[in-house]
């Protein structure tokens, strides 16, 4: 749904245009990391652990993201980053701690699980890295988003269970949802930000578990407690931290 609504636009309202020769196998690739592999095993792995352990999972991304571009993009590490990788680091385990009282992970959950972020995280070093010869980031979201869908259909009709799919309001909303705001424009922005630089577009996401506390909060009614507040406020100071900028500072990682 949202591959198809996001070339509409980019091709038929804003006559973009198509990808060619080289683009199409970039394209492919990226579809394959960003959704193939990330959004497949990481529906696997939920059905194997807690959705506070999967909450947390998200800000292993960013980690991920520093230290990839590093080796394969050649940037440089400042020491303002550093910190604020390891202040958000500390702020999202402190807000979701109180959901490790109860939490269970299956061995094979937890593996999945990592290697579905290192394939997001792989995928964004990989779109920095590619050069895109001026396709739009309309395009280029809309070809990875149904190349992706596609080579994950094979695996989804092969463990196709009809009993389990229920195609109500509910089904349709959450797919709405899913297709619009998320995968439409959150991952435009998303495109964007890695365009520019992609270990600070990584510092966002560690936001994402803390709108997923606060969405929680306000949707099924839990607890905003003070491991939340502290948390969110060094998440917060960690993106502040990311912005210092100085010369001095800088540390290279050869």
């Amino acid at each position: 749904m949202a591959g198809c609504i996001l070339l509409f636009i980019s091709h038929i309202v804003f006559k973009k245009r198509l990808p060619q020769k080289e683009e199409w196998k970039q394209l492919a690739i990226y579809g394959s990391l960003n959704i193939s592999i990330y959004l497949g095993c990481y529906v696997v792995a939920m059905q194997n652990i807690t959705a506070g352990i999967g909450a947390l999972a998200v800000a292993i991304n960013p980690v991920f993201i520093s230290f990839l571009s590093v080796v394969f993009l050649k940037h440089k590490l400042t020491l303002p980053v550093m910190l604020s990788i390891l202040v958000c680091m500390i702020g999202v385990v402190c807000a979701s701690w109180p959901l490790f009282s109860g939490a269970l992970v299956t061995p094979w959950g937890l593996v999945i699980l990592v290697f579905s972020m290192l394939s997001y995280s792989v995928g964004a070093i990989y779109f920095a890295a590619k050069k895109w010869n001026g396709l739009s980031l309309l395009t280029i979201n809309g070809w990875q988003t149904l190349l992706g869908g596609l080579f994950l259909l094979p695996v989804a009709l092969l463990f196709y269970e009809s009993e389990k799919n229920h195609f109500t309001t509910s089904f349709w909303l959450s797919t709405s949802w899913l297709a619009i705001p998320v995968s439409i424009v959150a991952v435009q922005f998303w495109l964007w930000l890695l365009s520019i630089n992609p270990v600070r577009a990584g510092l966002w996401l560690f936001l994402c578990p803390l709108f997923g506390f606060m969405i929680a909060a306000w949707w099924m009614h839990d607890e905003i407690n003070i491991y939340t507040m502290i948390g969110m406020a060094l998440v917060i100071i960690g993106l502040l931290l990311s912005k210092i900028k100085g010369a001095k500072t800088e540390i290279t990682f050869d």
